[in-house]
């Protein structure tokens, strides 16, 4: 039986580049190439497209090809420059392995819709809403599911910052991980978080601080089959959580520890899975995501964000969530693999 031919798209041009090389070598180390046959395309820093051996930390350096994904259907994969003309080489599916802005925001997604390649993840719509705190925020609200107090702030827009309560977190709208995220405990404080979310994203988003411990939940699957992985809560000794920050993440924070699964209460975690399963439908979300919340001393669960393409490396909190749920990442790949193919479950 021919191995299926899947892309497996990783780096970007977003702030968060390391992460994605780091998910793609522990996609690597999973993927069953009985079964498929892997092409690793990178996207530089810069924005070129490569063809390449693997998702090694040098991977630029290395043996690349200049290749791009064609939107034009008949070619349905990459164009491959090889000797001066480009060569075309078709793929079964492609695996977006990206993190934040121009991988998880509907961009590519976009271009994998024109191309007509079937892809693992969510889709332009799912992406392009999670991504967008506030608009995400909008539609959990519509669903029944509780948010915190938010106000959007657009590009050069003053804010009175005598009307606030603080603490409040400041962040931009739309970017990933914890990049440009600021708690202001004191008026005199906003304007300095504000430029510092400015340097992310035009659009800022301020939140008012909600009193409860920080838990996840992965979700994997399509439509109303939905398979929850186990809760995680986020243990801090001080500070907020700033993930993705550290310099050496692989052995550990200075100020949180996961953990899997969290302790807390039979009915809280059945309450936090199914606020994720709620929220992973309202949104449109298939295949994979994480479900961030907060779970309040008095039981209530409030939304933090959706991520639609979590991080996969060794120290990420959707693979332990799973792993802690039975299903290891190697099946977690054959599963949003096979989602795409057939858009059902297995």
């Amino acid at each position: 039986m021919d191995r299926l031919k899947v892309g497996i798209v990783f780096g970007g041009r977003s702030e968060e580049y390391p992460i994605s090389v780091k998910s793609a070598q522990e996609v690597a180390k999973n993927l069953d190439t009985e079964k498929y046959e892997p092409f690793w395309i990178g996207i530089t820093r810069s924005g070129a497209w490569k063809l390449c051996d693997g998702p090694a930390a040098d991977w630029e350096n290395g043996g690349c090809r200049p290749a791009v994904l064609s939107p034009d259907r008949s070619v349905h994969g990459l164009l491959v420059l090889e000797q001066g003309k480009y060569e075309t080489m078709r793929l079964d599916l492609v695996v977006p392995v990206l993190h934040g802005k121009l991988g998880e925001d509907g961009a590519l997604q976009g271009l994998l819709e024109l191309s007509g390649i079937p892809y693992a993840g969510c889709d332009v719509q799912s992406s392009a809403l999670c991504m967008d705190k506030s608009l995400a925020y909008m539609v959990a609200r519509s669903a029944g599911i509780s948010t915190p107090n938010f106000w959007v702030v657009t590009a050069n827009e003053n804010v009175d910052a005598g009307l606030l309560t603080y603490p409040v977190f400041v962040k931009p709208a739309r970017s990933g991980s914890s990049f440009g995220v600021s708690k202001v405990s004191r008026k005199e404080e906003l304007p300095s978080a504000l430029e510092t979310a400015r340097d992310y994203d035009s659009k800022v988003l301020i939140e008012e601080a909600v009193a409860g411990g920080e838990v996840g939940c992965a979700i994997l699957g399509n439509g109303p089959d939905l398979v929850a992985g186990e809760v995680d809560r986020v243990a801090l000794s001080h500070g907020f959580f700033r993930i993705h920050q550290e310099s050496a993440p692989e052995s550990g924070s200075e100020n949180s520890t996961f953990i899997v699964p969290a302790d807390i209460s039979a009915e809280s975690r059945s309450l936090v899975q199914e606020t994720a399963k709620t929220m992973y439908r309202a949104l449109g979300c298939r295949g994979l995501s994480r479900v961030d919340m907060f779970l309040k001393e008095d039981g209530t669960v409030v939304l933090n964000e959706v991520n639609t393409l979590p991080g996969l490396t060794s120290y990420s909190r959707y693979p332990r969530m799973m792993n802690a749920a039975g299903i290891p990442l190697a099946e977690v790949l054959d599963r949003i693999m096979s989602l795409a193919l057939t858009g059902k479950s297995e």
